[in-house]
């Protein structure tokens, strides 16, 4: 797989919180990670998104985990896991 940042779509006006992750988030994305900063994401989600709004995740998948956090499984983007297949 191709390298990722994960990234979460929060409800606007809101932000992570303390503790990670708050009811607030809408959908978790992927984006290509940039090739001279690789923790930074592209400006564009695989889904085609601007990436600019979004708050980075800081998640890594583990061997045979999902490319998102299993926890938000619901909010994942189909479109995003569809771009990822065809990588």
């Amino acid at each position: 797989m191709a390298s990722i940042v994960v990234l979460y779509e929060l409800e606007p006006g809101q932000s992570l919180g303390p503790d990670g992750v708050e009811p607030a988030v809408l959908g978790v994305h992927a984006a290509g990670a940039d090739p001279d900063v690789p923790e930074d994401p592209l400006p564009r989600t695989l889904c085609g998104r601007d990436t600019a709004g979004m708050e980075h995740a800081h998640f890594r998948p583990g061997l045979g985990e999902p490319w998102y956090p299993p926890a938000l499984a619901d909010q994942r983007c189909r479109e995003c896991e569809r771009a990822l297949r065809s990588m």
